[in-house]
């Protein structure tokens, strides 16, 4: 399952970034004993920002174990300004943020892919302060 995001493609502070999970689980009647954990983590980069999450779990059969857990957090203010404070542009420590909320994510990535996310990341954080 892949989460679906849409954003601005180089979002100001005041910009509003909406993103959207819809994910389904099918487990089919012939199947016994499956186990899913659906995770859906949001980060909101600002107070625009908005995440709506639409999980369907569709179980047929029995001695199955499904859950879903989901997550919003917003970067802090407070640990922007900390980092700040410690010689990082805004646009470097709101990068920093969003590089260590997705760190775990991006360990599953190809090293390929986990470099050139981070760029992207830095490149929006970069057109994204003010």
């Amino acid at each position: 399952m892949t989460p679906r995001a849409t954003s601005s493609p180089n979002p100001s502070p005041s910009a509003r970034v909406a993103a959207t999970y819809r994910g389904l689980v099918h487990i089919p009647k012939h199947l016994k004993g499956c186990k899913n954990n659906t995770e859906c983590d949001a980060l909101l980069i600002n107070s625009n920002s908005h995440t709506d999450t639409y999980p369907a779990i569709s179980v047929r059969g029995n001695q199955h174990s499904t859950q879903h857990e989901a997550s919003v957090s917003q970067v802090s203010a407070d640990q922007i300004f900390y980092l700040m404070q410690r010689g990082l542009t805004e646009a470097e420590a709101m990068s920093l943020s969003v590089n260590g909320f997705i760190n775990d994510l991006a360990k599953e990535f190809p090293m390929e892919y986990s470099v050139e996310l981070k760029r992207l990341i830095d490149l929006e954080m970069e057109d994204s302060v003010g």
